[in-house]
């Protein structure tokens, strides 16, 4: 998927789809999933019969009101299909990604390998899981499987969206590929791993398009109170048309179904599948695919956080951080032999070394006839014999010292003091040496990201407590720890003990979320409520996962986790919206109902609605328009911001509960202004 995608809210393609398919869900075997619609369906339904045969149940001076009675069934339809189209608006955005996927899917044809060594072309539709098939530069890989031999750069764009190519190889973490993603070089013999029609390509189609997704628990136990509520209003409204016939008040059907469809929630009624839908489109853009539901809504429950350190909350490679002299050599000597040391030197450790001593103003240049000698794992050294026979070297600080000796120098006092010092804090010591005198050393450190510390404070602010897992020792953990700001660490961790650390974690009630790569993380991430997989790691890894990163960026998890409280938020905010808003609309309808036989009633008409009739009009026209008025809030979710979850409700019931209430008082009554004149010219 492009990062370049379309930030349109809704294009002409997904707004064309989704009128047809507000009119496609009108099936009432579809909107049976939805209870609180399928009333105002069944509402719709009975005035349309009202339309036509007035006096149907038993209504006085039916005849006369067939005109009201078509109006209430032309506000219903449109009630329904308005929630239709905000769900079918989140199905487009799915479909539109889906479309975009489907694009790369294509049934290749396949190098299959045999055992005996042959080789046959089959098409990839015909490959089966344990199938062996050889892939060369320029050929799309076939389906989903591991690397056994070879390497090879591989273009993920058409999954990812990323143009650079990443390195696949046998062995390791990075020997997973992608059915639809290009070798670009050498070759790969890969093993497949998954049978037609379940290739990981095909379930991210199935996931965005909508297809596969099933309700989350949350989703279902919410349903569940909206349907209690419809149920409890339905049993008030068919009590209070005796009472009403009691009190001397002939109330129309279709009067008491629009007082139906106003007090039961239709507003988060008709939004409920949308938000769900929109949380896992929000996922989805952000390219991460949730293989469910559960697992969104999960992060937004999330409690504690567990990271690995290199690659996660470090760069993956240590890196130069200083330069200390020793024997009293000059700092600047120091840095300029370390930068000849690394003009040719392309390793990260290198790199880092020779960028470091640029920005501290070095300026040393290769020198014609230089001779660059590579690190070895014989020597464990690297450096550069310079034209005047001067060499220069760096490296491990015994390796150093031996090369120095043969040389006939002598190793300063306080080198190994410098070099035990460094090792303390848990870095990588360099030792640098220009013939037979050692200048200093070189100190490579795991280096924090950038903004990792203001992303951890972030989490604090929410509740989420994070746990650094790494193999280093206790000392090294503690100092990285203290300076990423995170809340603790393991350190000499195995994939046994984050199992550990996680069961403990749950054993305490708490929701626990971790990233991971490795065949090594699959038991782990298995075992968290949140577990993020790596596109580029191992096929175990991302099975045993519910949520897979297609950019394979592990702090991706930090982002993921906002966005699952961001889902919990919206909905819970606009169900506190639309439950408020029954509270006006309850004002609106029930003093229009009675004031004419009990006007003692009219101290509960605060609006000062013009009639009975426009006041019921204006309450359902009002129910009707909210809906797509929210939609685009449900599609992009409630603004989310890092607070205790004390402060997140007191802010929306203020906004969601009090707005709620306010906005159809003021809604209803502008209504009520334009469409009186209008009834009256009818007879209203």
């Amino acid at each position: 998927m492009s990062k370049k995608q379309n930030k349109k809210f809704i294009t002409p393609e997904i707004l064309r789809g989704a009128v047809k398919g507000a009119f496609v869900k009108l099936n009432p075997r579809y909107m049976m999933r939805n209870p609180v619609m399928f009333v105002v369906e069944i509402g719709c339904f009975i005035t349309l019969l009202l339309s036509f045969f007035p006096g149907l149940f038993g209504d006085v001076d039916a005849g006369s009101l067939r005109i009201y009675d078509i109006i209430v069934c032309v506000i219903l339809f449109i009630t329904v299909l308005f929630a239709n189209f905000a769900e079918a608006v989140a199905e487009g955005r799915g479909k539109a990604q889906a479309a975009s996927l489907k694009k790369t899917q294509k049934d290749t044809e396949a190098h299959l390998l045999h055992e005996d060594g042959s080789e046959t072309i089959v098409r990839s539709s015909e490959l089966k899981k344990g199938d062996i098939v050889l892939v060369v530069a320029g050929e799309v890989i076939p389906g989903d499987g591991e690397v056994i031999e070879g390497i090879a750069s591989v273009d993920e764009s058409a999954i990812t969206g990323e143009s650079a190519p990443v390195v696949r190889e046998s062995g390791g973490d990075f020997c997973s590929v992608t059915g639809g993603t290009t070798v670009v070089s050498d070759w790969l013999k890969i093993r497949i791993t998954s049978d037609p029609g379940n290739s990981f390509l095909e379930r991210m189609i199935a996931l965005v398009e909508g297809t596969s997704r099933k309700k989350s628990p949350n989703e279902i136990a919410l349903n569940t109170l909206l349907l209690s509520l419809t149920i409890i209003f339905l049993i008030v409204i068919v009590t209070l048309y005796p009472i009403a016939a009691y009190a001397g008040v002939q109330l129309r059907i279709s009067t008491l179904i629009a007082l139906t469809v106003c007090l039961i929630p239709t507003t988060i009624g008709g939004l409920l599948s949308a938000i769900g839908i929109a949380g896992m489109d929000r996922v989805t853009r952000f390219n991460v695919i949730a293989m469910s539901g559960k697992a969104v809504e999960a992060c937004g429950d999330v409690d504690t956080m567990i990271l690995d350190k290199t690659g996660t909350i470090t760069y993956g490679n240590r890196l130069a951080a200083d330069f200390f002299p020793v024997g009293g050599a000059k700092r600047e000597d120091l840095i300029r032999c370390a930068a000849l040391c690394s003009l040719k030197d392309e390793t990260p450790e290198g790199k880092s070394t020779l960028e470091l001593a640029r920005q501290l103003g070095d300026k040393s240049k290769e020198l014609s006839g230089s001779e660059f000698i590579s690190f070895s794992a014989q020597t464990r050294m690297s450096g550069v014999d310079l034209p005047d026979g001067t060499k220069v070297r760096k490296g491990a600080s015994d390796a150093i010292e031996e090369f120095v000796s043969k040389l006939g120098g002598k190793v300063p006092s306080d080198l190994r003091e410098k070099v035990s010092e460094i090792a303390g804090l848990g870095g990588t010591p360099l030792t640098v040496c220009e013939n037979n005198k050692i200048l200093g050393v070189i100190y490579l450190k795991d280096t924090v990201k950038p903004g990792m510390v203001e992303r951890f404070e972030r989490l604090r602010k929410i509740g989420i407590k994070t746990i650094m897992c790494t193999g280093d020792n206790a000392l090294t953990a503690a100092t990285i720890a203290k300076e990423a700001g995170v809340d603790g660490f393991v350190a000499e961790c195995k994939p046994e003990d984050k199992i550990k650390l996680i069961k403990k974690e749950q054993s305490e009630g708490k929701i626990v979320a971790m990233t991971g790569d490795g065949t090594n993380d699959a038991p782990a991430l298995a075992q968290a409520n949140v577990g993020l997989a790596m596109n580029s790691g191992t096929t175990a890894a991302k099975e045993a996962a519910n949520m897979v990163d297609l950019d394979s960026d592990p702090t991706k998890i930090l982002e993921v986790v906002e966005i699952g409280k961001q889902l919990l938020i919206t909905r819970g905010s606009l169900t506190t919206f639309s439950i408020a808003n029954d509270i006006a609309k309850y004002f609106a309808i029930i003093p229009a109902m009675f004031m004419t036989a009990i006007p003692e009633l009219g101290v509960l008409n605060i609006m000062n609605l013009a009639t009975p009739y426009s006041a019921i009009l204006s309450a359902l026209i009002f129910n009707a328009i909210i809906i797509p008025c929210l939609i685009p809030l449900a599609m992009k979710g409630v603004k989310y911001r890092p607070m205790s979850s004390g402060k997140i409700l007191a802010r929306n019931m203020l906004i969601f509960g009090v707005g709620g209430i306010i906005t159809p008082f003021v809604g209803i009554k502008i209504i009520d202004l334009i469409i009186h004149p209008l009834l009256a010219l009818i007879g209203f």
